[in-house]
């Protein structure tokens, strides 16, 4: 299994129970949470593209790798998720660093199992 299968089918599983404990605090989150990157005012893509910069800065690699799958889906070419990567560096400084290292290994990864489904 690759790491894009085991993040995928780890956060499918763990939003499974998560979902069946029946909390509605919980539940009502991870809503707004989908809600928000809905199409809207601003289109999909730019909000994944926002997505991906904040969680580079608030250094959550699950957050970065959900926000990266999300940006494949939405298109984006590796030219622009490197602007995206870059306005991220700037913004959270060095640190950043060895997430957008992550970050970018997951992207290739990305980019391979796509070219498998063209």
């Amino acid at each position: 299994m690759n790491l894009i299968e085991e993040f995928n089918n780890y956060r499918g599983q763990m939003n499974e129970k998560i979902m069946a404990s029946d909390n509605k605090v919980i539940k009502r989150f991870f809503n707004l949470d989908t809600n928000t990157y809905a199409e809207g005012a601003i289109d999909v893509k730019s909000k994944e593209m926002i997505g991906l910069a904040c969680s580079m800065v608030l250094r959550c690699d699950d957050c970065v790798k959900y926000h990266l799958g999300k940006c494949f889906e939405a298109g984006l070419n590796k030219k622009e998720v490197f602007e995206v990567f870059s306005i991220a560096t700037v913004i959270g400084g060095s640190i950043v660093i060895p997430h957008l290292r992550r970050a970018v290994e997951y992207w290739e990864l990305l980019e391979k199992e796509g070219s498998k489904d063209v």
